[in-house]
């Protein structure tokens, strides 16, 4: 039988408890985005999803990554990562250069200038996440919100 063809009395639905919480992750996540895309814009000038693709770059060798392999760490479409990976490339942050073990492959390649923009964004955002999240919770509530969020996306590296 498919979703669609299920009655309503087989839809488990949340509970009181449940709908409250999950409405919680929602919204929580929904102003937590907010406030970390604000402060990147306005301190650097990038975007929360700009600053992610930086970071990927800077702990890759060689600060370079596949187009495809980029996009799949920062859960992106591939359209949507040329669009922002071309932003980034107008202001001279990143690269794209041919894959020499592919011909169909495309790098992306952080730039020195790229890698300095990340440097001198870095300490601001990390200010922000601790003071929207980290600082707002105990250590105890970190580390069980860092265990849910890792059962949601267990292809996420350890530690990151």
């Amino acid at each position: 039988m498919t979703q669609a063809e299920r009655e309503p009395d087989d839809v488990l639905w949340l509970s009181a408890e449940q709908q409250r919480h999950w409405r919680a992750v929602i919204l929580g996540t929904a102003r937590l985005t907010e406030a970390l895309s604000r402060q990147l814009e306005r301190d650097a000038g990038l975007s929360l999803s700009e600053y992610e693709i930086l970071v990927r770059l800077s702990e890759a060798a060689d600060r370079t990554l596949r187009m495809s392999e980029l996009a799949a760490a920062v859960v992106h479409s591939r359209s949507r990562l040329t669009h922002a990976v071309g932003r980034l490339e107008q202001r001279g942050l990143v690269a794209r250069r041919p894959c020499p073990e592919d011909r169909r492959g495309v790098n992306c390649v952080m730039t020195d200038e790229g890698y300095a923009v990340l440097e001198a964004a870095a300490p601001g955002h990390v200010r922000e996440v601790r003071a929207q999240l980290v600082d707002r919770l105990t250590d105890e509530e970190f580390r069980a919100l860092g265990a849910a969020m890792a059962k949601v996306a267990p292809d996420a590296e350890p530690g990151a």
